[in-house]
């Protein structure tokens, strides 16, 4: 009898300790709570956005040499969307550079300009080149020594269709202290994609955190721990109740004492769980967790 009183008055120490220690650190549960539901509200409005990811209509590889384009079939690259065929032009690829040759009736802006050629910067140079003709707006993406046309419709039925998404309950234990653990110096990093590519990124360390009495660590993504740092983590709830490729996190920058947070409750999924025209990086395989983190968004019903 003794010892279960004991151990009853243990267990309310530490549930007392850790609401102390929630008090400490000035989160207050209610205020903690409206603060993720508006951090995914603002997900969402990005996310359905005129251009946001739901508007992809589709994913084009160049080949070397000319690439003829337009609505309608009968072109080398075929865009959806418009009635009967309209020839828009070409793009040329000639070792590592793309160009676009437009014909005078297309009406294509490029940058907002009527050009008839123009070189395009891809997505790896900054701001790409856009060209736009009515609700249709395209430019060119570089993966890894590919180069390959992402084509967006600002009216795509997937937009309108949009329904939400689930998420677990929020819940404070997922809001984990973590310890930034450097490497000697920022390393570059080779992480794998959905196209069974390797994406170059670069690393200046690891999150060092503890959950339910087992520490873990993932690598995060950033020029440097001074900037919030990405993560691509997976665990034992994708497939299953979460995306099956993983999902993405963000933190802050890392504070003078080398510490950030860890908040699983913003766990949210990638844009190749709402459509298959993305380019999605992959968990590398350190940034497995081997336990289930029930928090942040689940699978997307309507994913492809």
């Amino acid at each position: 009898m003794k010892r279960l009183v004991r151990l009853a008055v243990f267990a309310l120490f530490i549930i007392a300790a850790a609401v102390f220690c929630n008090k400490q650190e000035g989160v207050d549960e209610q205020t903690y709570r409206a603060s993720i539901d508006r951090w995914h509200k603002e997900r969402v409005v990005r996310l359905t956005k005129p251009e946001g990811w739901l508007s992809l209509a589709g994913l084009y590889w160049l080949k070397e040499g000319e690439n003829t384009f337009g609505f309608g079939r009968g072109h080398d690259i075929e865009f959806p969307g418009e009635n009967g065929q309209a020839q828009l032009g070409s793009f040329l690829l000639h070792e590592g550079k793309v160009s676009v040759i437009l014909n005078p009736q297309a009406q294509v802006l490029v940058d907002s300009q009527f050009v008839l050629q123009s070189e395009l910067k891809d997505d790896l140079q900054g701001r790409p080149t856009r060209m736009e003709r009515g609700r249709y707006l395209w430019y060119v993406i570089k993966r890894g020594e590919r180069f390959g046309i992402r084509l967006k419709d600002r009216q795509n039925p997937k937009i309108k269709q949009f329904k939400g998404i689930k998420r677990f309950p929020v819940d404070l234990k997922w809001r984990i202290k973590a310890r930034f653990v450097p490497y000697d110096s920022v390393r570059m990093v080779m992480v794998p994609t959905v196209l069974g590519t390797q994406a170059p990124s670069r690393s200046p360390g690891e999150l060092e955190f503890t959950m339910d009495g087992r520490t873990f660590r993932l690598q995060a993504l950033a020029d440097s721990p001074n900037e919030p740092l990405f993560i691509i983590f997976s665990d034992e709830t994708n497939g299953r109740e979460t995306y099956g490729a993983g999902r993405f996190l963000e933190t802050e920058a890392v504070n003078q004492k080398g510490e950030t947070i860890i908040d699983f409750n913003k766990a949210y999924n990638p844009p190749c769980a709402f459509t298959e025209y993305a380019t999605c990086p992959l968990p590398p395989a350190q940034n497995h967790l081997p336990v289930r983190i029930t928090a942040g968004e689940m699978i997307y019903e309507d994913g492809h």
